[in-house]
């Protein structure tokens, strides 16, 4: 609860900055800015569905759920339509780890074009956290955007990540557009501090948010590319290469595990702080599912076996339930704010999509955004107030240091 309310104070600040210019003119202006920000704050504390909002696990109509999941988040969607079909603590905010990298790749992904080659310098990667996972850059090496973007999936190189961030304008530009990047997916969980996800006072998403991310990142053909290769050869100098694994056990069978059945990938993570977290996506008889697992109890392998568990469900038992909230979609392709009441109206399914009603709209027909109507004033809203709290968060981003005993972030 305690996570919850942070979001929902955050929300309303950065919410209320933004609506007061608009309010000036009225006489009851601080009113409507207060009951705007009200109303904002409530949507984003159900954003994909109310049952999403509450503790604990949510299922509808399926049994059997796996009984040793000791993750202290985890969520289990269906990719194409979105539906949630079952839930712990969807949007209990953790630190993420590398799985935060996917937010990375879907802000940064596109802007280069993967034979553009770039000579790296000292300074692309003298900002590194020590103790960060590394693939093995060296300064005055010429790679190909693909190459950087393998190094970025395959063995989730920080040093990797921070030679795009440079090529990107810099680390904190990198940061703010994820911050942006984040409220346009409506992960309003998310606190982004550093782009690479190595633990940082203050960096946060949630089971909710790194699927979405996962999801958006999925539409993309190279995202899906780098995500589900196995084994590249990587520049070492001269003509010299060494082979890269990817570290996801469960694409690789690495570890002692098999090979699970239809995953494509996508994302894994670890560090001291964070424990393990882990997104994954499977493809079993024409229906995709993605599973994010975080933090569960330590164990070599937990992370990859929960998640194997959960999908197993899914394709299962799971797939007589039905869905307890849904993946809402981004707010510049028409993605409705939030729905108070998914299971009125069109349902859950139907109210990611729909591009059309406002938070709350499905059960009281009224918009929670008084100064701006529609979808498109929700977005000029939320982009306000983002702008608002990236100001705030790049000093406490400059000012955060990493934790010297971390472990590789992986």
């Amino acid at each position: 609860m305690r996570d919850s309310s942070r979001l929902t104070r955050r929300a309303a600040l950065g919410l209320t900055a933004a609506a007061l210019p608009l309010s000036a003119a009225a006489s009851a202006s601080a009113a409507t800015a207060t009951a705007t920000a009200t109303a904002t704050a409530t949507a984003a504390a159900v954003i994909g569905g109310e049952r999403l909002a509450r503790g604990g696990i949510q299922v509808r109509g399926a049994t059997g759920l796996p009984k040793k999941i000791t993750a202290r988040a985890w969520l289990l969607a269906d990719c194409d339509s979105g539906e949630v079909l079952a839930s712990y603590n969807a949007h209990r905010r953790l630190a993420p780890a590398s799985t935060l990298k996917m937010l990375f790749a879907d802000t940064v992904l596109k802007k280069f074009e993967r034979t553009e080659r770039y000579q790296v310098k000292d300074s692309d990667i003298s900002d590194v956290p020590a103790g960060s996972s590394l693939v093995g850059i060296k300064p005055g090496l010429t790679y190909s955007v693909e190459q950087l973007w393998q190094g970025v999936f395959l063995r989730s190189g920080n040093d990797a990540v921070h030679v795009l961030s440079h090529m990107n304008g810099g680390i904190a530009r990198t940061v703010a557009e994820m911050q942006a990047k984040a409220a346009d997916l409506q992960a309003l969980d998310t606190h982004v501090v550093s782009p690479d996800g190595f633990d940082h006072p203050g960096q946060l998403s949630s089971a909710y948010d790194l699927t979405l991310f996962a999801r958006h990142g999925l539409k993309d053909d190279d995202f899906r590319g780098y995500c589900g290769t196995r084994t590249a050869n990587f520049p070492a100098g001269g003509k010299k290469t060494f082979q890269i694994q990817n570290t996801d056990r469960l694409l690789t069978g690495a570890w002692g595990l098999d090979v699970y059945k239809g995953l494509f990938g996508v994302k894994n993570g670890y560090t001291s702080h964070a424990g393990n977290t882990f997104t994954g996506g499977a493809t079993r008889g024409g229906r995709t599912l993605l599973v994010t697992v975080m933090h569960p109890d330590p164990g070599t392998n937990a992370v990859y076996e929960q998640t194997a568990a959960l999908l197993d469900w899914g394709f299962g038992k799971g797939s007589s339930g039905r869905p307890v909230g849904t993946l809402v979609d981004p707010l510049s392709e028409g993605g409705a704010s939030a729905s108070a009441s998914p299971s009125k109206g069109k349902g859950a399914a139907g109210a990611a999509g729909s591009g059309t009603a406002a938070a709350g709209s499905a059960s009281s027909g009224a918009s929670p955004w008084p100064l701006a109507g529609g979808a498109a004033g929700a977005l000029a809203l939320l982009g306000a107030g983002t702008w608002a709290l990236r100001r705030r968060r790049r000093a406490a981003g400059a000012a955060a240091a990493p934790d010297p005993s971390d472990t590789p972030a992986g």
